[in-house]
């Protein structure tokens, strides 16, 4: 064996193999090399104009690491290892860039009621209380959201208080969790690897 070769473990043989059949996944279905909002929306069904479209541009966006506004490869890759295998400190830092729609490290009182709108639509208006007995309006959980996370007061969520907050309050924690199914996005081979 060369000097600079490297034996290489049979899990990172597998994750070699993993990535080589998801690289020919995505070129499939992408053969531009770019993955754009309509064909990410395409790989998971969903409709322009339905409360789901919204959200997915808003995790497109988050996904989107060069604001090219296209997904490369690495930052597919990215986007499935931190659906599938990543820390919830992780998801929740995600989900704080999902919801800062002018991107400024923030978020208000008006971009945490749209996400909220989006989230309403999508659980079918059933968000409640800790007792599950309560139905919460969309302004009643942005209030309830700002009492528990915004430590200072000010109107604005950082993405420190975001994080601290949610890991504190399960109501939270119930409420930003989705089962998110990533077949559209790999091949069902890959899949069952994961």
């Amino acid at each position: 064996m060369g000097q600079n070769q490297q034996i290489q473990t049979p899990d990172e043989e597998l994750e070699l193999r993993s990535i080589y059949d998801l690289y020919k996944f995505f070129i499939t279905e992408c053969p531009s090399g770019s993955l754009y909002l309509h064909e990410f929306k395409r790989m998971f069904g969903v409709q322009n104009g339905t409360p789901e479209a919204q959200y997915m541009d808003n995790i497109f966006r988050a996904f989107d690491m060069n604001h090219d506004n296209t997904m490369d490869f690495l930052e597919y890759v990215a986007a499935l290892n931190l659906v599938l295998r990543g820390k919830p400190e992780n998801k929740l830092k995600w989900s704080f860039k999902v919801f800062d729609g002018d991107d400024n490290g923030y978020l208000d009182r008006r971009e945490l009621q749209k996400i909220v709108m989006i989230i309403y639509r999508i659980k079918k208006g059933s968000m409640s209380n800790e007792a599950g007995i309560e139905n919460l309006t969309p302004g009643q959980v942005c209030a309830r959201i700002f009492e528990e996370v915004d430590v200072n007061n000010d109107g604005e969520l950082t993405v420190l208080e975001f994080l601290e907050g949610a890991q504190r309050s399960p109501w939270l924690q119930s409420f930003l969790h989705f089962e998110v199914n990533p077949s559209g996005w790999i091949s069902k081979d890959f899949e069952n690897q994961c």
